[in-house]
């Protein structure tokens, strides 16, 4: 049987999610074959660059490697290499290292920033459309402040402290919120007076985020300015020099950084390939997502390098939903094509649009209805986000986007104000563990010991145990009614014995959840919960349908309990046994026999989840073992470069 080769070209949102697609839908189609080329080996989250940038996150933390967002994807061949040629009526797409032949031929090879022509913003400028832009403005900013905290002439040192972003669109609001948010921390490190620096946005427009709404975009406005950002408006920008910017209007502004997000266009590599375009250099195609005039030879347009006109005069935008969505299209297109079926039209699904100014303050306007600002606006974008990865069924990734922006944070620069920081000196709390993990291990030990002495292990296991005929339950509600129901089983009918037996388990579920702390007092404890709630009782009848089961049990937690408190001690998988705590706890309050005096069993385990198992415990080695081993078990070893022999 041929093999029908599909080629996507380009690892950004609209790649990714077209080979995806593709993957899922032909997984059994052992006839099909897909690469994937870009020329790195890695997928950037574009919508994240300014954190890099603005030193917020570590540049990593916007890189997905290739290999994880693909493993076990049996039928994607990932290749690092660049494009040079598409031969398109041989069907062959020529590499730097070698050439694909293709049946089905993708490109999604994005855009590129648009300086309109303007002159000096290639030698002098910085532009923000890639992870090599966001470190190097990075790099740049560290060492430009460092240079102007010692800069003796104070013009040049007012200039080199200058920060301006050009363009007042999503990408050119969140760099500067951005540069908000560090500079005091820029300030302190230098050690320079944070008014000293300053931050500038300017504008060709007199509006800026003109793709929301003039409330929410109004409402951005307010929140710069409050935070001493100076808008430039109707100021289009006609030359950029090393040490200053020149306005149409003639005057000038002293800067050592400009950071161009004024514009973007389909990026140059793809004008060689002969293809028709639109303004911008985009590549037009139909609403099938064909290329226009190559429809025969299955070539499909993506991303931000397409041109299609879903109405008269608008193409789609560019940004990530219309990347994602196009790319579904021509992949759903080309599954039709396969294995049969109607075409799929592009139709633009936008559910709205919102921007971060740093860490803890945004705006968003969601279905055209829903307008939020602040604190919920960044809530938002973080769920969007998440979907995202949800959407590419990556949760390893997930979970290191949850760590980057809650867990892994300095100075305070997240939603939560730092206070989901990791960043504190988890020391102090290693007494608290071995504590609780004694605590653990005491209470343990008491259904051990029983009514025997504890330091005569022949004594154990007996009376008052709870592991001898009929003082199983010495502590619990009334554990002669139990016993009575047991005994129903002979000499009653059927469904007495079945009542019987059914009670007992109830009862040995409820007699589970006593701690024995209780008792160290001279009155009667208060539970937490009088009585087990009886969808509580129903659902753990299932569990223990009779006094065998209830047994087993009851034996069982307490070697649980033993697990619980030996870890703890030894700072061994803290997070995951803290948790087990907190969920035991709640099951035994359920059960009616949990008293209000152990209670703090739940506030300590949350707060032995600060990694507290890290500091002088096993955490230390065997956590960052596991990542390591487990990772290169599931995803393989990650490479800067995939396809090479």
């Amino acid at each position: 049987m041929t093999t029908k080769n599909i080629v996507v070209v380009g690892a950004g949102y609209s790649g990714v999610s077209a080979t995806k697609y593709l993957a899922k839908k032909l997984k059994k189609d052992n006839d099909v074959s897909i690469t994937l080329i870009d020329r790195h080996s890695y997928h950037t989250m574009m919508t994240e660059l300014h954190e890099v940038a603005g030193g917020r996150v570590e540049p990593e933390a916007i890189q997905y490697d290739l290999q994880r967002l693909f493993a076990r994807k049996k039928n994607v061949q990932l290749v690092t290499d660049t494009v040079t040629a598409i031969d398109k009526e041989n069907k062959v797409v020529t590499t730097k290292q070698g050439s694909y032949p293709f049946d089905y031929l993708v490109l999604g090879m994005g855009g590129e920033p648009n300086d309109f022509g303007t002159p000096g913003v290639k030698e002098n400028g910085f532009t923000l459309w890639s992870f090599e832009d966001a470190v190097r403005i990075r790099e740049h900013i560290l060492a430009t402040v460092a240079k102007a905290a010692i800069e003796p002439d104070a013009a040049v040192r007012k200039a080199m402290l200058t920060f301006i972003v050009c363009g007042s669109g999503f990408t050119g609001i969140e760099m500067i919120g951005e540069l908000i948010d560090w500079k005091d921390r820029l300030a302190k490190e230098f050690k320079l007076d944070p008014s000293e620096i300053t931050l500038k946005v300017v504008e060709a427009m007199p509006t800026i985020l003109n793709m929301l709404g003039r409330n929410d975009a109004a409402k951005a406005e307010r929140y710069l300015k409050a935070k001493n950002v100076e808008l430039v408006l109707n100021a289009p920008i006609v030359e950029v020099a090393p040490d200053h910017i020149k306005l149409k209007d003639g005057s000038v502004i002293p800067t050592h950084t400009l950071i161009w997000t004024a514009g973007v266009k389909g990026t140059t590599d793809a004008a060689d390939f002969g293809l028709e375009t639109a303004r911008g250099n985009r590549l037009i195609a139909n609403e099938y997502m064909e290329a226009k005039g190559y429809e025969e030879n299955k070539i499909y347009i993506i991303g931000d390098l397409v041109f299609y006109e879903e109405f008269p005069n608008t193409p789609t935008p560019q940004i990530v939903q219309a990347a994602e969505q196009t790319g579904h299209t021509a992949a759903s297109n080309i599954v039709s094509d396969i294995k049969g079926g109607e075409k799929h039209k592009f139709k633009g699904n936008y559910q709205g649009f919102m921007v971060s100014i740093g860490s803890k303050w945004g705006v968003a306007n969601l279905f055209n209805t829903i307008h939020l600002s602040g604190f919920l606006a960044i809530i938002m974008k973080h769920i969007v986000n998440l979907k995202y990865f949800f959407d590419i069924r990556s949760g390893y990734y997930m979970f290191q986007y949850l760590m980057h922006e809650f867990f892994h944070i300095k100075d305070d620069r997240n939603v939560t104000r730092g206070h989901s920081s990791r960043y504190g000196n988890v020391l102090w709390s290693v007494p608290l563990r071995i504590f609780y993990g004694l605590a653990w291990l005491l209470e343990a030990f008491k259904k051990i010991v029983g009514d025997g002495q504890w330091l005569k292990p022949s004594t154990w296991f007996g009376e008052g145990s709870w592991f001898v005929g009929d003082s199983v339950f010495p502590w619990t509600w009334d554990y002669q009614t139990a016993a009575d129901a047991a005994s129903a089983a002979s000499g009653t009918d059927a469904s007495s014995a079945a009542s019987g037996a059914v009670d007992a388990g109830t009862n040995a579920v409820e007699s589970v959840a006593h701690f024995g702390l209780s008792y160290a007092y001279g009155e009667e404890p208060m539970a937490v919960i009088e009585k087990a709630p009886d969808w509580f009782v129903s659902i753990m009848k299932v569990f223990m349908p009779n006094m065998e089961v209830a047994m087993f049990f009851q034996k069982m937690m307490v070697f649980i309990e033993i697990g619980i408190a030996l870890a703890l001690i030894a700072g061994l998988f803290t997070w995951l046994f803290s948790a087990t705590t907190i969920v035991l706890v709640a099951t035994f309050c359920l059960s009616g026999m949990f008293f209000w005096v152990n209670i703090w069993f739940i506030p300590v385990a949350f707060a032995l989840m600060n990694g507290s198992g890290r500091a002088v415990g096993l955490d230390r080695w065997v956590i960052p073992w596991l990542q390591r081993t487990l990772g290169k078990w599931w995803y393989g070893t990650p490479k800067s470069m995939y396809g090479q022999k």
